[in-house]
């Protein structure tokens, strides 16, 4: 596969970029500072800019202001909402000026598109929330969608919490863990959906090469839990206590707005990405877990 990524130097993406280079695919990374990602791997191509898309057989857009990134301003909300939506339709003009044009487009969507929704299980025909997050991941959804007016299988990959040791929600959450400080925010009954990285990363080249998938499609392991329950899991695997609660108005005083983001409760289905053939290795979490935090 000769597949393009945005966002190769972030989290995901870098974690994506390995699997791929390790089956010797043909990897190229857009990035602003190639130098940094020449340093880091040396087996991929490095692009400054959008380079012709021209007979790529995939692409992966991963690329967008970090949710978490800062304290959420109407600047850094508009920001949010803009390096997601721009971006995606730059890539979607150039697959449109391709010749031949790639196969298929793979781009980063996330389970904030449901909003809070309690106790629901939440399949792909779940309608979007009212919320801000919501809103973004609808209109970025659409946008990318655009790429099949132009013969380009279009894929939406709803991430939810990804679970790995170089970022995300694990790596912040480990030194209060580990300090034995850490407890479910608030009642903790708000239900997460979560998933490791390796099969986010093997989920998301299933969805490039399995030609039945379009559309959206939740990335999330088949073990939902509630806060309460991940929670008491992670002590368990770190043989600390889980017994101090983090309080959700707290919470909220602390980050402001994207403090929903932490308390929403969303109850992914994982049921399409399994009836298209896709085999979790990790469907359970304490499996997950024991695998990232005792190597």
């Amino acid at each position: 596969m000769k597949a393009l990524i945005t966002g190769g130097r972030g989290f995901v993406g870098n974690f994506l970029t390995g699997c791929l280079a390790a089956r010797a695919d043909h990897v190229t990374i857009v990035s602003r500072q190639p130098a940094s990602v020449r340093t880091a791997r040396a087996d991929v191509d490095v692009a400054p800019w959008l380079p012709d898309l021209s007979g790529y057989d995939a692409v992966f857009h991963l690329a967008g202001e970090p949710i978490f990134g800062r304290r959420w301003s109407a600047d850094q909300m508009e920001s949010i909402r803009t390096s997601r939506i721009s971006s995606t339709r730059k890539l979607v003009a150039a697959m449109e000026q391709a010749d031949p044009r790639p196969r298929v487009f793979v781009c980063a969507s996330a389970i904030g598109y449901y909003g809070d929704r309690g106790d629901e299980v939440l399949d792909e025909t779940a309608e979007a929330g009212p919320d801000f997050l919501a809103s973004v991941c609808s209109e970025w959804e659409r946008e990318a969608a655009a790429a099949a007016e132009h013969g380009v299988r279009a894929v939406s990959a709803r991430i939810g919490v990804v679970l790995g040791l170089d970022g995300g929600a694990l790596q912040r959450m480990l030194p209060p863990f580990r300090l034995g400080l850490g407890g479910p925010i608030g009642r903790g009954a708000h239900w997460m959906s979560w998933i490791h990285i390796r099969d986010l990363c093997r989920l998301l080249i299933h969805a490039a090469e399995d030609e039945e998938l379009n559309g959206p499609l939740n990335a999330t392991a088949p073990g939902a839990l509630t806060n309460r329950e991940f929670t008491r899991c992670l002590g368990r695997v770190l043989s600390r206590p889980t017994i101090l609660p983090l309080p959700a108005l707290a919470l909220r005083a602390a980050l402001g707005p994207v403090a929903g983001v932490l308390t929403a409760s969303q109850r992914c289905s994982a049921q399409r990405a399994l009836d298209s053939g896709f085999a979790f290795e990790f469907g359970e979490l304490e499996p997950a877990l024991r695998q990232l935090l005792h190597k």
